[in-house]
């Protein structure tokens, strides 16, 4: 799911009587709960996208710091640990985005550099989606195929699925720099402009489509995870507390991603598909303000929580690179 945040507007009132670069030049008649919230003040700027460059400066933060670390530990190579590479480098491009599109919004304002916006943010966004999705198949076959995860083949597949996570995204970006757009056509405009209905229609019905198949995956995951602990339960003839609180563990880790995942995009893409063009700008914005957070708590889940990334941090802010320590890499299954 990704988005241009040059939201289509058709109903929103100009602001001191000029209208915005982001708003269509059209009659206002339909937003009269954001005229009314506009007119004791006189403010040049959308707060919504204040907000949103914002959300991504601190996104750009997080994840470089995710990117930098695992670019310059050597031990930080396997599987697990390349797939989160790609989930930081895509959050890290989608919030370098969100901050150009502010400033390409009411700095510099054209066509072009408004559809090369938009592109850049459907193929960061598609990428971070599709990453996440690599990261939930990884973590399967880790449980599914333990005895041969750490091997060569397990590294090729992650390979093949980073090939194919980056090209679908850099096409998707593509299309409405290639045409697939509103700019010639005012009225097949979807709630998030120049993207057409039809391309935002696509968009959200691939992320459910990723998400059913997330949700597969994890409750396959979920079954499997209880399923080991109690075969061990039967080998010590009791079930150690231990184990149960390592499931129960496990088990509310896995509802955390859901729950995040799911609540922060799936509000967009539902009004993705039902909104219009003539809606108030509020809408998408109140929808897609929660969707860029999930690039911001991705870095947590994922990088932050890790113990050997937070071994490589503290290395890194105490200068000990020089450190040879070896360790094992743990594998998916363990974080």
């Amino acid at each position: 799911m990704n988005e241009s945040l040059v939201v289509n507007d058709s109903s929103a009132s100009p602001v001191a009587g000029e209208a915005l670069p982001w708003l269509e030049a059209e009659s206002s008649d339909h937003n009269g709960s954001l005229q009314l919230s506009a007119a004791p003040f006189d403010f040049p700027i959308n707060p919504w996208d204040i907000m949103l460059c914002m959300s991504g400066t601190v996104i750009a933060c997080e994840n470089a710091i995710v990117v930098a670390i695992i670019f310059y530990t050597p031990t930080l190579r396997t599987p697990m640990f390349v797939l989160i590479g790609s989930l930081a480098t895509a959050d890290l491009l989608a919030g370098m985005g969100l901050i150009l599109n502010f400033v390409f919004q009411y700095v510099i304002s054209s066509e072009t550099i408004s559809l090369i916006t938009v592109g850049f943010l459907v193929a960061s966004f598609t990428a971070s989606i599709s990453s996440l999705l690599a990261i939930t198949v990884d973590r399967y076959f880790s449980l599914y195929n333990a005895l041969t995860y750490f091997s060569e083949k397990t590294l090729q597949y992650v390979h093949l699925m980073l090939v194919g996570t980056w090209g679908v995204s850099l096409f998707l970006g593509l299309l409405p720099v290639l045409g697939w757009n509103c700019l010639d056509e005012p009225t097949s405009c979807s709630i998030v402009r120049p993207l057409t209905r039809s391309n935002l229609t696509l968009l959200a019905t691939s992320f459910f489509a990723i998400f059913v198949l997330m949700l597969t995956l994890y409750f396959k995951i979920c079954k499997i995870v209880c399923h080991h602990a109690h075969q061990i339960a039967l080998q010590q003839h009791f079930f150690a507390t231990s184990h149960y609180v390592a499931t129960k563990k496990g088990v509310s880790t896995l509802a955390i991603i859901l729950g995040t995942f799911g609540a922060s995009w799936l509000p967009f893409a539902i009004y993705c598909l039902v909104g219009e063009r003539e809606y108030p700008s509020v809408y998408t914005y109140a929808t897609l303000l929660p969707a860029t957070y999930n690039s911001m708590i991705n870095p947590i889940i994922y990088a932050y929580r890790n113990t050997e990334i937070q071994r490589s941090i503290y290395m890194l802010l105490c200068g000990c690179f020089q450190a040879n320590g070896s360790y094992r890499s743990r594998s998916p299954s363990e974080v």
